[in-house]
């Protein structure tokens, strides 16, 4: 029994949506600035309490409970409360060791940025281990990682991810676009990786650091920004499938213009296809994870056959819109009368494309909670 209302509280609902003939939709984007100098902008501090022990610190309180009643089922590892007082819970941006790079790299021309491919000087790791917990966190030269042909991220996919960008406005100040969301989500997607947990505040601190070292790196450009790609991945050299007992975090930035090789402004078309989905009931939608995209790209490379840049993706009977791939996605449209009712719900697909004479979807690029670029 307590098994099973462990699991029922631990369960994560994505909605997503099959459906008939593939259908094509076209979108507007456009990009988003806002909220967050390389001094962020962030809701009050009550609105994210600073949790006193970070292993469970985003899980619901009595979910909380019931897993450390049984957080070795099936673990390599114990929970921290029952470890000793020796155990770091998190790292602190104050125990930042800097070792700066001696060659600096040549900064790519922002008007032919291509998504992803150049990097700037430094990155952020931080090691962590189930025996001593949290190392000192260390900003250092941009280097390859070196990992255990064993290690659990490469077999069994133990790794998450956010993304998020670093903007320069006309005033020249550097800004974040909700960082605390992706912290957040972050934490959410630890939780459900079995990764430890760490403070959303003190990592924040350190990527903020980061930026400001590489603040160069940022375009002095409107339509171009510093990709943020904060990662962590289970490294115990184990073939052994269980929760990780060592793990690395670390940061890397890209500088990066629009996603699309058309353009920011121009439309995109998307493929709506029911043969796959890509988040359902209880898995994990709702994470940002490896796994989530791997398993998608059979599917856009069919989108691109059909002559689309991206995925619709839909889930259920009745062909429920849940998102695109690497953007969110917004919906106007009016009703038979051509007026807008408050709260009038369209809940399919098929029921949406039968009110719509015209579809358009508008959105920013990828800057917050969805899913990615």
């Amino acid at each position: 029994m307590l098994q099973r209302l462990r699991s029922s509280l631990c369960r994560v609902l994505a909605g997503a949506s099959p459906f008939r003939p593939p259908v094509r939709v076209t979108r507007n984007s456009s990009p988003g600035l806002a909220g967050f100098a390389v001094r962020h902008v962030s809701p009050p501090r009550h609105a994210f309490p600073r949790a006193h022990s970070f292993v469970m610190a985003c899980l619901p309180r009595a979910t909380a409970t019931l897993a450390r009643q049984d957080c070795s089922n099936g673990c390599s590892a114990p929970c921290a409360g029952d470890r000793g007082s020796e155990v770091a819970e998190t790292f602190r941006a104050k125990d930042l060791i800097i070792t700066p790079a001696t060659v600096l790299k040549e900064k790519p021309d922002p008007d032919t940025l291509v998504f992803g491919a150049s990097f700037t000087d430094h990155m952020l790791t931080v090691e962590w281990s189930s025996a001593s917990g949290w190392e000192k966190p260390h900003i250092k030269p941009f280097e390859n990682l070196s990992i255990h042909p064993a290690a659990s991220v490469l077999h069994y996919a133990v790794e998450l991810f956010e993304g998020l960008k670093a903007f320069r406005g006309v005033d020249n100040k550097i800004r974040l676009f909700r960082p605390d969301l992706n912290m957040s989500r972050m934490c959410r997607s630890a939780v459900r990786t079995t990764l430890p947990m760490f403070d959303q505040e003190e990592l924040l601190e350190c990527i903020r650091q980061l930026i400001q070292i590489d603040q160069e790196w940022v375009p002095y450009s409107t339509s171009a920004s510093l990709y943020i790609r904060p990662t962590f991945i289970g490294t115990e050299p184990s073939l052994g499938v269980k929760k990780p007992s060592k793990a690395l975090l670390f940061v890397v930035l890209s500088p990066v213009g629009p996603y699309f090789s058309s353009g920011t402004f121009k439309p995109v078309s998307l493929w709506a296809n029911p043969k796959y989905v890509r988040a359902w009931e209880g898995g994990t939608g709702d994470c940002k994870m490896g796994g989530n995209y791997g398993a998608s790209l059979l599917a856009q490379c069919e989108a691109v056959e059909n002559g689309c840049q991206q995925v619709l993706w839909l889930y259920g009977k009745d062909d429920q819109i849940t998102e695109v791939g690497t953007m969110n996605l917004f919906l106007y449209w009016t009703n038979e009368d051509g007026v807008w009712k408050g709260g009038e719900r369209l809940d399919s697909f098929a029921i949406l494309m039968e009110k719509l004479s015209v579809l358009t979807v508008c959105l920013p690029q990828k800057t917050d909670l969805c899913s990615e670029p």
